[in-house]
């Protein structure tokens, strides 16, 4: 049976250098959301570290860990002692050679309700994910919790309605898209409020076409040299199945961000914008290919 409501709670902050400041960090940012009323509780992308992706070095593998491991095991005690839902983001070591950037959803009761791995992996100036990840092999997925069902994607992912929708067909009741993003410095001034614009856009339109509850959360604070590194642009939020905000942090803070959601306002916006009902399941398979020529 579904709650009437659940509330969100978004983990936006800066990272240092120094990685277990940075996990004290996050463990005091989760408490304080559960401390808010916050249910479902979700950190950024890659939450431990600087966003190491902006280089491509060997030597940063020594920073991945396996899942289950400390990660999960220290944010699946504090999911039990607050009774809330926690989604972590891990850099995984699957094995030697073989890491994903991978989320993990920590069930109210500590343990682990599923892991998902990163599906798009970007190659982009400062976004080198190729070098680290390999494509997630475990499909789309959502997962069944204490205060609803959980779908999980990381940043890139955001950009693909494919993504969303085949989340939403699980029964997702929110969409949440740990993220890292932000300006080059030297396009910023030109470019950036379009591309702020943008990625925001891009995700209210998932919370429409789906009728979910859409959740982005990202970092905050300058990373790499002051010329040429990123300036995550934070801005996270929550849109509800209309695409309207219910809630957004700033640019330029750390901030904890909590936000009720009505979980019958999904009901009420599929019955009055039936999508799923109008797909033409029958005229899609060319959306498997590649290109049509």
């Amino acid at each position: 049976m579904k709650l009437p409501s659940f509330r969100l709670g978004l983990v936006q902050m800066s990272c240092s250098a120094n990685a277990p400041e940075n996990l004290e960090k996050a463990v005091a940012k989760v408490r304080e959301a559960a401390e808010r009323g916050a249910q479902i509780i979700c950190l950024q992308e890659l939450f431990r570290t600087p966003y190491f992706c902006q280089r491509e070095d060997p030597a940063i593998f020594d920073l991945a860990e396996a899942v289950p491991g400390p990660t999960t095991e220290l944010f699946g005690r504090i999911a039990k002692e607050a009774g809330v839902v926690v989604v972590a983001s891990v850099f995984e070591r699957r094995a030697a050679g073989l890491h994903h950037n991978t989320a993990v959803v920590i069930d109210a009761d500590g343990t682990i309700a599923g892991i998902y791995r990163k599906m798009h992996i970007p190659d982009d100036p400062l976004y080198y994910e190729k070098y680290y990840f390999a494509p997630g092999d475990l499909g789309f997925r959502a997962f069944p919790t204490r205060f609803g069902k959980v779908g999980a994607l990381v940043c890139w992912d955001q950009w693909y309605p494919e993504a969303a929708r085949l989340t939403a067909m699980q029964g997702a009741d929110v969409l949440v898209y740990p993220t890292a993003i932000g300006w080059h410095p030297a396009e910023k001034a030109k470019y950036g409020p379009s591309q702020h614009a943008a990625w925001e856009t891009i995700q209210r339109s998932h919370a429409i076409a789906n009728g979910v509850f859409v959740a982005a959360v990202n970092r905050v604070g300058h990373e790499g040299d002051q010329a040429s590194g990123l300036d995550f642009w934070g801005a996270s939020f929550v849109a509800d199945p209309s695409g309207v905000l219910l809630g957004r942090a700033s640019h330029d803070r750390e901030e904890v961000l909590v936000v009720e959601c009505d979980a019958a306002q999904s009901e009420s916006v599929r019955r009055n914008w039936p999508f799923f009902r109008d797909r033409r399941i029958d005229a899609y398979e060319g959306l498997t290919r590649r290109w049509l020529e």
